[in-house]
């Protein structure tokens, strides 16, 4: 589904990315973990055509990251992508005007999941509260690849469940789900395949069961040894 060789990404005298090499097949929930500045934003903001990338390629199903990989690559950024003005209901207007595979009828499902009111503004939203707009309307499009910044970031325990439910519940052998978190302990349950990212480089990848049956240690006390 997504593959780099060699992807190296410079901003002035530091690396975000150095010679990253993977291969992320179909059909798996994929974790990028490690520590703020390993270099997880900086991947998914490549992969999702935002930021070229110094040297190295990028591909997806075989294909050149750019305008035509757009439309079928779905990334949720960590900061606040939506306008304060809008209404939840207005948001998921704005989606299904702006893409061809967003399904408002799965949004709908997802705002009443979370406990959202379609009349809200998103400028009256709490953290957890836009935390759980941006999954819904993220994840009620029909995308190959769906890309999750730390979607987990200070939210509180209960909308954790409720976004992790969401992710499992939109996972199917015909997508991929990119996720980057250094919250490893919530994300451990759901993950079959991880990256390591540290200083930009690639410490281990792998299926996540081949990985615990090799080190003899859960992805959780691999994570605390590899980052220590």
């Amino acid at each position: 589904m997504l593959k780099t060789e060699n992807l190296t990404k410079g901003f002035l005298n530091k690396k975000a990315l150095k010679n990253v090499s993977i291969e992320i097949p179909q059909g798996v929930i994929c974790g990028i973990l490690g520590p703020n500045g390993s270099g997880k934003t900086t991947l998914m903001k490549i992969a999702a055509g935002l930021v070229n990338p110094t040297s190295g390629s990028i591909f997806f199903k075989n294909i050149n990251i750019g305008s035509k990989t757009k439309s079928r690559i779905a990334y949720m950024p960590t900061e606040q992508f939506l306008y304060g003005f809008m209404t939840i209901k207005t948001v998921g207007q704005y989606f299904n005007d702006f893409y061809d595979d967003f399904n408002m009828e799965k949004y709908k499902r997802l705002i009443e999941f979370m406990k959202l009111e379609m009349t809200t503004k998103v400028s009256s939203l709490s953290t957890g509260m836009g935390a759980k707009l941006k999954i819904a309307a993220t994840l009620s499009r029909n995308a190959d690849l769906f890309m999750l910044d730390e979607p987990l970031n200070g939210i509180d325990l209960v909308t954790r469940e409720k976004i992790i439910q969401t992710i499992v519940e939109t996972a199917n052998e015909n997508n991929t789900i990119l996720i980057s978190s250094h919250l490893v302990d919530e994300m451990e349950k759901i993950l079959s395949s991880v990256l390591y990212l540290r200083d930009g480089e690639i410490i281990i990848q792998g299926d996540a069961n081949v990985i615990r049956s090799e080190h003899g240690k859960s992805i959780v006390d691999l994570y605390k040894e590899v980052f220590a």
